[in-house]
């Protein structure tokens, strides 16, 4: 039996992608290493809290004898790293935590993979040729799109944010790794994910948290900021596949093709709770929502070109915005209720 590493399993993504690699395979044990920050929680994973074959460590990425010790004792073949700080605005206010976390945390992983896996530069120890690195990044590192055209795999880096930069260096750090030592990696660019157990900072959870508590709903600027919507359980799929069939040393974008600008956003959440939990004075949940001052570095519109995974690893997206966003506000109804 495999034994991976996850880190930030306790995390929005890392989450749903353990329960998701739990259920799906049996032939694996994971370990899920996570520092459990605000942005983690147990609450998350309490659907893989029983299962024989999973292991929670609390700990930081960048502890290297932590990390060294957990490759040693659960002889670990395979990385599916998730663990980041990825809150722009938090960014903004203290980049330092960024690029500790972001670029040391995941030199720190990479190199430990490294020397348990291989003996010298494209040399593997015996039996260590298949023991993959997989590194989660974001659309974010691309910078920031006109009104036409996708990010593909192509695309220049750009980062305009802390946040993205701190992605950006640890994206290059795993692309170092496979042209100089010819390690086993892939990495991922992931555009805005949403869907169940997403922190209540972010856009989608903001907007239900302070709808139903008759609180103004924040919009930076003046709401047409674009993204593309991506149902976190089609991301987990993506990454799923790309771990397992994915090529070494490429890269792959995972979007799910649905623009959508904030206002739309809101105004399309606020619909559903209309529907679903009527405010008690019988008004809209759209009157509430607010223009903020709008954040700085803000980028305009970001939009993945995911045709790369779609053809080499058949992955499509299952969630168009509609299903998806309506499972969210279900499932977030549910969890404020309880």
């Amino acid at each position: 039996m495999k034994s991976i590493l996850i880190t930030g399993g306790a995390g929005f993504i890392g989450s749903n992608f353990v329960v998701h690699f739990l259920n799906t395979y049996k032939n694996y044990k994971v370990v899920n290493l996570d520092l459990l920050t605000y942005a983690g929680t147990l609450d998350n994973l309490k659907e893989a809290e029983n299962n024989p074959h999973y292991t929670f460590i609390k700990g930081d990425i960048m502890d290297r004898s932590l990390v060294e010790t957990i490759f040693q004792k659960h002889a670990i073949s395979g990385v599916i790293h998730f663990a980041a700080e990825s809150h722009v605005d938090n960014s903004i206010a203290g980049p330092e935590a960024f690029i500790k976390t972001n670029v040391f945390g995941t030199f720190t992983l990479l190199d430990v993979a490294r020397k348990h896996w291989m003996k010298s530069p494209f040399v593997f120890h015996d039996g260590k040729k298949e023991n993959r690195f997989l590194h989660i990044s974001t659309d974010e590192v691309f910078g920031s799109l006109g009104e036409s055209g996708l990010f593909t795999e192509q695309t220049p880096y750009a980062p305009n944010s802390p946040y993205s930069a701190s992605k950006a260096g640890s994206d290059l750090l795993v692309r170092s790794y496979f042209h100089t030592y010819g390690m086993n990696v892939v990495t991922t660019n992931c555009s805005n994910n949403y869907g169940p157990k997403q922190h209540q900072e972010k856009l989608i959870p903001t907007i239900i948290r302070t709808a139903l508590a008759e609180k103004p709903i924040p919009i930076y600027g003046d709401g047409k900021n674009v993204r593309d919507w991506l149902f976190v359980t089609d991301h987990v799929k993506g990454i799923d596949l790309a771990f397992h069939q994915g090529k070494t040393g490429e890269t792959y974008n995972i979007g799910g093709r649905n623009e959508r600008n904030n206002n739309q956003i809101a105004q399309t959440v606020c619909t559903i709770l209309d529907q679903l939990h009527p405010r008690k004075n019988n008004k809209k949940h759209s009157e509430l929502i607010t223009y903020v001052q709008d954040r700085a570095g803000h980028d305009k519109r970001y939009a993945i070109d995911a045709a790369k995974i779609e053809k080499e690893l058949n992955w499509k997206a299952d969630e168009n915005f509609d299903s998806g966003i309506q499972k969210t506000v279900e499932w977030y109804l549910d969890k404020l209720k309880a």
